[in-house]
């Protein structure tokens, strides 16, 4: 299965889309789209997948994804309300000639940049959050330069942004890039329960040694590594979201043993589980 590609519709007379996504229309499976995207959370939290990055998000987060990056966010929980402002623009939005001007040297860096998904942080974050906000309801040439101010903030600030994905997709052929998509929706929808290679392997129509290759090649990290990061991610909202026991949210989220969860969580996160935990709690009660 591939992911969903997604053809986003504009208004009359916009040359890009910014609009509020709530629940459910901010629910969108693992997809991709030919437009750069820039994405403020206003509300909700849930899991990040993008690329081969497994991560988290949280109101206030912001994401900006190059042209044709698969990605998905699914909220923590079904019942909670998650909302978005989602800006969605082409390379060749404001013309194809506007690119290969001098002045957008930067602007051209930071789309290939994108390409492996940035998540915005810092002062860069604080600006770019009352711009996008202004953007909802901007008209006219006033959309335009607001956009570009955008733009202008993540490329001239090498401090704005994390690279995510380690992944590089455009270099796959749409054969090799239909089976790895197939497997990380398998995955993604699957990671609760008991995986083993055979059963992905057998979904990839490879032999597990094939796929063990293939996989590692293609996404610079092991199949286990990225189904234990799926399952740490969705236990560490579990760990701060709930009062479930450590030994609860390491079942509900896959593993087998306890002591396999604690190694594996360390891995990931540099921490033990109840490290975490308490973590979070000091920081809420301060």
């Amino acid at each position: 299965m591939k992911p969903l590609v997604e053809k986003l519709p504009l208004a009359e007379n916009t040359s890009f889309v910014a609009n509020v996504h709530t629940t459910p229309s901010f629910e969108v499976p693992w997809h991709q789209h030919i437009e750069y995207e820039l994405i403020l959370f206003i509300k909700g939290e849930g899991h990040s997948y993008i690329g081969n990055y497994v991560g988290e998000f949280a109101t206030g987060d912001m994401f900006f994804l190059g042209s044709n990056l698969p990605h998905t966010f699914q909220k923590a929980t079904s019942d909670l309300v998650t909302s978005a402002i989602v800006v969605h623009f082409k390379e060749d939005f404001w013309g194809e000639v506007f690119l290969q001007l001098p002045e957008c040297r930067q602007i051209n860096q930071l789309f290939q940049t994108a390409a492996r998904g940035l998540y915005i942080k810092g002062e860069a974050k604080e600006q770019l959050t009352k711009l996008i906000n202004q953007l909802v309801d901007a008209k006219g040439f006033l959309r335009l330069m607001i956009l570009c101010e955008c733009l202008q903030i993540m490329a001239s600030d090498s401090q704005a942004y994390t690279t995510l994905s380690t992944q590089d997709v455009k270099e796959f052929n749409p054969k090799y890039k239909e089976r790895i998509d197939k497997i990380f929706q398998f995955t993604i929808d699957n990671f609760q329960e008991p995986v083993n290679l055979s059963e992905v392997a057998k979904n990839a129509q490879m032999s597990v040694p094939a796929f063990c290759s293939y996989f590692k090649r293609s996404t610079k990290k092991t199949y286990i590594d990225f189904l234990n990061e799926i399952r740490i991610g969705y236990a560490c909202k579990q760990i701060v979201d709930t009062q479930k026991t450590i030994e609860a949210i390491c079942y509900e989220s896959g593993f087998n043993t306890l002591a396999n969860f604690n190694k594996q969580f360390l891995k990931v996160k540099k921490m033990t589980p109840s490290k975490y935990r308490k973590q979070f709690e000091e920081r809420m009660g301060s």
